[in-house]
């Protein structure tokens, strides 16, 4: 479930969240699962989990009814998109640039390469 890839598993949980967000499985109001079934779920400590609803909910993401539970905020998509974009566009890219760099991928390649993958996403849909 998570990766061995040095972040923390409370800040995979956020990604798996902010994904499940962007692709409309999770919308604005939905009530998220208790932090108890969530951690149930992803097989991880409650603590885990509450640090990751702890993240979401001080960015705007989610917000807590107290007695009620986790909902998610009316304008979460676009949180979760803004944060998610400043993370491609920050350390990340620069990072894939570095690599593509290394391999001696040309920049050529690389769109090809992207434009296939969105060719093969319109296919799907």
């Amino acid at each position: 479930m998570f990766k061995e890839n040095g972040k923390a598993i409370y800040l995979q949980i956020v990604d798996r969240i902010g994904d499940e967000i962007l692709a409309g499985k999770l919308r604005p109001a939905d009530r998220l699962p208790s932090v108890r079934e969530y951690a149930a779920t992803v097989q991880v400590n409650p603590n885990t989990m509450m640090r990751a609803y702890d993240f979401l909910a001080t960015r705007g993401v989610l917000f807590n009814r107290r007695g009620i539970g986790y909902f998610l905020a009316d304008d979460a998509p676009a949180i979760v998109a803004d944060y998610k974009r400043s993370q491609l566009l920050g350390d990340e890219i620069n990072e894939t640039f570095r690599q593509l760099c290394l391999l001696g991928i040309d920049p050529d390649t690389l769109r090809d390469r992207y434009a296939n993958y969105l060719e093969q996403q319109n296919q799907s849909k």
